[in-house]
Formats: structure tokens, C-alpha cells, sequence
């Protein structure tokens, strides 16, 4: 199964801007998702998962409307048949570095400002190389591949953005 990333879209079956219900509709397939707060509030998260892949839908604000949808990688010495893809690249594995050469080949801009945490304003993509886990890492340190990736909507990352550019 592939989950194909749309930046700045949406995720899977998950568009940014859906409802809660529309959310819901549309992960349905992957089981019963977690919806926090549970009840009496417009929801802020939901927590599911494509079998392995762990999935974070985020309704920040009002709640009303999907802001970002993140996707974690299954863990260490798990495996799982299904590839989060990002221009036909499966994000989990391949290199980070790879991933941000062909996005800085596509005109993207990559800030690493924050080694553990890159992103790329605009498009938004968001990107998480930390971990606890025992994995391959670069001389510097970093995992080599990501361990989360996050669509946002197209100004999601302008506060991260010097100057508000």
C-alpha cells in the first residue's frame, strides 16, 4: 500500500482543510481512530495508523478544519508493506539527505537550521531525525533517515521563517 504525500495538500486520504468528519470518513478503512479530546470539545488530534505507519491528524485552532497531517515511521525492527511517498521516494527509507538534494533539485529550500527538525517553508513539509532508537546515524550524529514527516498547509512553517519571509 502506498500513502502518497501532497504537500502542501495533504497526506493519504487525508486532505488539509477536511472536517473532523470528513477525517474520520477518510481513515475509517485503517481502523478506529483515537480522537482527543475525546468528547464535549472540537477535536484537536486524531491518532490512528495505516497499519505500521503511525498517523497524527491535526485540527489545531477552532478545531474545525485539518491543519497538518504527520506520519511516523513504524520503529525499530518493525517492518511494514506500506511506503509513505514523497515524489516516488519512500521517505522512511530513503537517506534524509537524499530526500532534501532532490527537493533542493526541484527549487525547494531546505532549512536546516535546526539539525533534528528541518523543514521546507512554503511547500510545508516538516521533518523529524530524532530518536531514543538504536539506528544507523551520519558522522554527525542524526538517524540517516526520518522518522516522522509532516504536510502542512502552505504557511504552516512561516513562523520558523527569519524576518516572516
Amino acid at each position: 500500500m502506498d500513502l502518497i504525500l501532497d504537500p502542501p495538500r495533504g497526506a493519504g486520504p487525508v486532505r488539509l482543510g477536511m472536517t473532523p468528519d470528513e477525517a474520520l470518513a477518510a481513515v475509517a478503512p485503517w481502523g478506529t481512530p483515537k480522537v482527543m479530546p475525546p468528547s464535549g470539545r472540537p477535536p484537536k488530534k486524531i491518532f490512528t495508523a495505516c497499519r505500521e505507519i503511525k498517523v497524527n491528524i491535526l485540527l489545531e485552532g477552532s478545531g474545525e478544519a485539518v491543519t497538518a497531517v504527520e506520519l511516523w515511521w513504524p520503529g525499530e525492527g518493525r517492518r511494514t508493506d506500506v511506503r509513505v511517498l514523497l515524489h516516488g521516494d519512500d521517505v522512511f527509507t530513503t537517506p534524509a539527505e537524499d530526500l532534501f538534494r532532490k527537493a533542493e533539485e526541484r527549487g525547494w529550500t531546505v532549512d536546516r537550521t535546526e539539525l533534528e527538525y528541518p523543514f521546507i517553508p512554503g511547500v510545508s513539509l516538516g521533518f523529524t531525525r530524532q530518536t531514543s532508537q538504536e539506528v544507523p546515524r551520519t558522522p554527525e550524529g542524526l538517524p540517516v533517515y526520518i522518522t516522522s514527516i509532516l504536510v502542512g498547509g502552505e504557511h504552516y512553517y512561516d513562523f520558523r521563517v527569519k524576518d516572516g519571509i
